[in-house]
C-alpha cells in the first residue's frame, strides 16, 4: 500500500521591516505608560485636581532647592537687638531683608521659629483699638514674650515666592547634619560679604549652607539700600499680604460686616517723644505730630478724602479711653474692640491684633497712613517718617489758611 507523504509547506521568513516596526511599537506603548504611572513624569492629562495641585506644592515647598541660607534663630539676633526686642514693623524689615536674599541666591530660607514680642505697653507701631482700654487679664494673656512664627504668618505662601523652612524642623536639623559630614564644602560664615558674591564666586556657591550669623549688624542693615529701587525684590506689602490663615479669615470676617468703608492708621504713642535741649527747650523729631493727630485736626484733615456719614475704621496706639470720640459728630466709628466675637478666640497676642488691623486697613476704599512712606500717599501729617537727626520744637497752633 502506498503511503501518500504529505509535504509541508516552507514557512516564510518573517520581514525585518515589520519585526523593527513592532519592536519600536512596544518601546514607545512601555515609555508612555512608565511616565504616565511615574510620579515625576510627563501627563497628558489636561487638568490637574486641586487636591493634587496643593500636594505638588506641598513636597516642592519641603524639598526645595538643595542649599541654604541661615541668619540666625532670632530676627536682629546677632546684631544690636539681641537684648532687647524690636518693634513687628522693624523685625519685619529685616525679614524681608533676609528673605530678598535667599530669592536672589535662589536658596532655601531657614527662618526663626519664633518672633520676639516687645511688652505691650512698649509696642512701637503696633495698633489696638482706642475706643476701650485693654483688660488686665488680656495684657497678661498677650504679655508671653514670643510668638510662633507660622502663627503670623502663612509658610506656604511665602514658599510660592521664596522656598522656608523653620528652624526646627526636621528638615533643618537634616541639613545641619549633611553641612557637618560634607565638611569644607558643607558650611560657609560670611560676614561683609555682597549678595553677589555669595551668588557667582564658587568658594560661596556651592556650599550647602550660608550661615549669616557672623554678621554684628542688625539684620535690616543688610537692606540699607532701598532707595535704590532695582534692588528691591519684595515689595512692603509682601509680609502683610502673608497673614497666617487665621489672622486672613479674620479680617475678611470683619471687613463683611463693615461693608464700604474706610479707613486710618493713628500712630501716637512713642513717636512722640520729646527731648529737653541744653536751653531746657522740649524738642521732637516729628514737632507737627502730635498736633496733626488729634480729634479736632483730624477731622480738619481728612474732610476733603472722606465725605460725611462715611464708616470710618480706626487703627491706633493711642490708649486714651475716647480719644477719638469728636469725629462721630461726622463719621459712623469702628474699632478693632467692636468686633470681639470674632477676635478674642483668634487673637493670641498684639502682634496677631496688628497683622489683623493691617488687613483691614488696606481693604478700605480710602485709607489714610499717619505719615506717607510714599509720594501717593494720604496722611495725617506732612512730618517725614524717617527722621533721625533733627529735633525741632513741637509746633500745635493751625496755619491761618487752614479750617
Amino acid at each position: 500500500m502506498a503511503i501518500h507523504k504529505t509535504h509541508k509547506g516552507k514557512t516564510k521568513p518573517r520581514s525585518p521591516t515589520l519585526i523593527l516596526t513592532v519592536s519600536i511599537v512596544a518601546i514607545t506603548l512601555l515609555y508612555i505608560a512608565s511616565t504616565l504611572f511615574s510620579p515625576n513624569g510627563f501627563s497628558f492629562a489636561t487638568s490637574i485636581t486641586s487636591k493634587n495641585a496643593v500636594f505638588s506644592k506641598n513636597r516642592r515647598q519641603h524639598n526645595g532647592p538643595h542649599k541654604y541660607i541661615y541668619w540666625g534663630n532670632r530676627i536682629d539676633c546677632p546684631g544690636k537687638h539681641c537684648d532687647t526686642c524690636a518693634g513687628l514693623g522693624h523685625q519685619e524689615s529685616s525679614l524681608r531683608c533676609a528673605l530678598e536674599e535667599a530669592m536672589f541666591l535662589q536658596r532655601t530660607f531657614v527662618m526663626p521659629s519664633r518672633m520676639c514680642i516687645n511688652p505691650i505697653h512698649n509696642n512701637k507701631g503696633i495698633l489696638h483699638s482706642s475706643s476701650n482700654s485693654i483688660s488686665e487679664e488680656t495684657e497678661e494673656r498677650w504679655a508671653d514674650s514670643s510668638c510662633a512664627m507660622d502663627s503670623l504668618y502663612d509658610l506656604n505662601l511665602i514658599s510660592d515666592t521664596v522656598p522656608v523652612i523653620l528652624d526646627n524642623s526636621e528638615m533643618w536639623h537634616h541639613v545641619r547634619a549633611t553641612s557637618m559630614k560634607l565638611g569644607s564644602r558643607g558650611v560657609a560664615h560670611v560676614e561683609g560679604v555682597s549678595r553677589t558674591d555669595l551668588k557667582e564666586k564658587s568658594s560661596y556657591s556651592n556650599i550647602l549652607l550660608i550661615n549669616r550669623t557672623a554678621s554684628p549688624l542688625s539684620w535690616f542693615a543688610e537692606c540699607k539700600d532701598r532707595k535704590n529701587h532695582s534692588s528691591i525684590l519684595l515689595p512692603y506689602s509682601f509680609l502683610p499680604s502673608m497673614a497666617a490663615e487665621k489672622l486672613r479669615y479674620a479680617a475678611e470676617e470683619i471687613k463683611k460686616l463693615l461693608g464700604d468703608y474706610d479707613a486710618m492708621h493713628v500712630r501716637r504713642g512713642d513717636v512722640l517723644k520729646t527731648r529737653k535741649d541744653r536751653f531746657g527747650v522740649e524738642r521732637s523729631l516729628h514737632p507737627h505730630l502730635d498736633r496733626d493727630t488729634r480729634a479736632e485736626f483730624i477731622l480738619c484733615r481728612i474732610a476733603k478724602w472722606v465725605p460725611p456719614g462715611r464708616t470710618l475704621f480706626i487703627a491706633s496706639n493711642e490708649r486714651t479711653p475716647g480719644y477719638f470720640s469728636p469725629l462721630a459728630v461726622r463719621y459712623k466709628l469702628a474699632y478693632s474692640s467692636n468686633y470681639s466675637s470674632i477676635l478674642d478666640p483668634l487673637i493670641e497676642n498684639n502682634y496677631e491684633l496688628f497683622m489683623v488691623e493691617r488687613l483691614i486697613l488696606m481693604g478700605a476704599k480710602t485709607f489714610i497712613k499717619t505719615m506717607k512712606e510714599d509720594d501717593n500717599d494720604l496722611s495725617l501729617s506732612d512730618d517725614p517718617k524717617k527722621n533721625t537727626k533733627k529735633w525741632e520744637i513741637p509746633v500745635y497752633t493751625r496755619n491761618s489758611e487752614e479750617c
